[in-house]
């Protein structure tokens, strides 16, 4: 899995028309803290269990890919959900998996706020909100 920073994911969408862009965050998060445009959503976990299935994910990738050849980029809030949802399509077979270091909203800073220090959305990229 390649590890890449929000304006490298940006830069590598740009030049792979053909890549699944897959929010793996629970759907409420993705509509409502915002999402990239085009993104797909594929909860690695939902509520209420708030338990993966790693292998429950990664037939639902499976089914919005056009194969296991396609490559997939990950985001979800701060880049910890993706590292383990990228080594379950990894392990699934995908050959090509990519992730967002620090995600849609990035670390906490030292007062528990989100997308002041990283992140895809502190990094200005392009993002949408239901």
């Amino acid at each position: 899995m390649k590890n890449l920073t929000p304006q490298e994911a940006w830069t590598w969408l740009q030049s792979r028309p053909d890549a699944l862009f897959v929010d793996v965050r629970m759907e409420i998060e993705s509509l409502y803290v915002g999402r990239p445009p085009g993104v797909v959503n594929v909860p690695w976990y939902e509520y209420p269990d708030l338990q993966p299935d790693p292998a429950k994910f990664a037939d639902a990738v499976a089914r919005e890919a056009t194969g296991k050849d396609q490559p997939v980029l990950l985001i979800c809030r701060s880049g910890k959900r993706t590292l383990d949802a990228g080594k379950a399509l990894e392990a699934a077979g995908f050959t090509d998996v990519q992730h967002v270091v620090n995600g849609f909203e990035g670390e906490l800073d030292d007062r528990f706020q989100r997308s002041t220090l990283s992140g895809w959305r502190f990094e200005g990229l392009p993002w949408e909100q239901m």
